[in-house]
């Protein structure tokens, strides 16, 4: 059940790449496309998805918080591809999603950045200056969205196991590479010791999107620990109330056998109009 990430910058040709890769080893290539396809069944309209994907959350306002729920959904789908294992997730912070699976191939794709225009308005047939400002735009959206939800800096080596800069090197070799690094023995042997990690991330982001989605709390995100099935949640809410209620959304998400809890009660409204 290999699974191969892949984070891009725009204008590297990382797509044709992937999709290379995907034919070569047989695997199924999880891009935006096919997300689009999935997201219906996963309750996610298709304006939310272009509203959330690959871009940063908050958590401050009702809505901003659905959109948070959004992007939670967003990884369930790209967990569930990973568990069924021969995929390759194309973007959406996947690396680090999957960052304790010792089975997964990370990848990166780099290059020039005038080089990238050039690939990139030759593509769409649009003026370079407009391909400059969109390179641009989605670097910055697709640092940020690594940067604030992964707290990480997108660019950061040891995050990925293979950087590829494609103004140095030809698609094909490219792929050659990648085909046998994702067979290598190392994460076959890496691969028994994943499904549980895997499912206990699906199940921490069922509840976080419970949580997310519930109009009956003001929800900050807790810290949530998984161990067999028990859930140890830790953080802050305004009232015993809303505590109670968090409890019990957390105990009807189905695969939770049991919580476990060390939740402060702290009033942020009278805080505030104190100060």
């Amino acid at each position: 059940m290999a699974v191969i990430t892949i984070s891009r910058e725009m204008g590297t040709g990382a797509y044709y790449i992937a999709c290379e890769v995907a034919k070569r080893l047989k695997f199924k290539l999880v891009d935006g496309e096919c997300i689009s396809a999935c997201a219906s069944k996963y309750g996610l309209s298709p304006e939310m998805l272009t509203m959330v994907d690959e871009k940063p959350p908050s958590y401050i306002t009702a809505e901003d918080r659905k959109r948070a729920a959004a992007l939670n959904t967003i990884e369930l789908i790209l967990l569930d591809f990973a568990r069924k294992g021969n995929v390759i997730l194309c973007g959406r912070g996947g690396q680090d999603l999957l960052k304790a699976c010792g089975n997964v191939l990370r990848l990166r794709f780099i290059n020039d950045f005038e080089e990238r225009v050039e690939r990139f308005a030759e593509r769409e047939w649009i003026d370079p200056d407009l391909a400059r400002s969109m390179i641009r735009r989605s670097d910055h959206q697709r640092g940020g969205f690594i940067h604030f939800y992964f707290d990480r800096a997108w660019n950061d080596p040891l995050s990925y196991d293979m950087t590829f800069n494609t103004s140095r090197l030809s698609p094909d070799s490219i792929v050659e590479s990648i085909v046998a690094a994702a067979r290598d023995p190392l994460l076959k042997e890496a691969e028994k010791n994943a499904i549980e990690l895997i499912d206990n991330t699906i199940l921490t982001k069922k509840i976080e999107t419970a949580l997310l989605n519930s109009a009956d709390i003001d929800y900050r995100p807790f810290k949530i620990k998984i161990k067999k099935g028990t859930i140890f949640l830790s953080g802050y809410i305004e009232s015993d109330d809303e505590k109670q209620r968090a409890l019990k959304i957390v105990k009807s998400v189905k695969g939770v056998k049991g919580v476990e809890e060390d939740i402060q009660i702290i009033n942020y409204k009278a805080y505030k109009d104190k100060n």
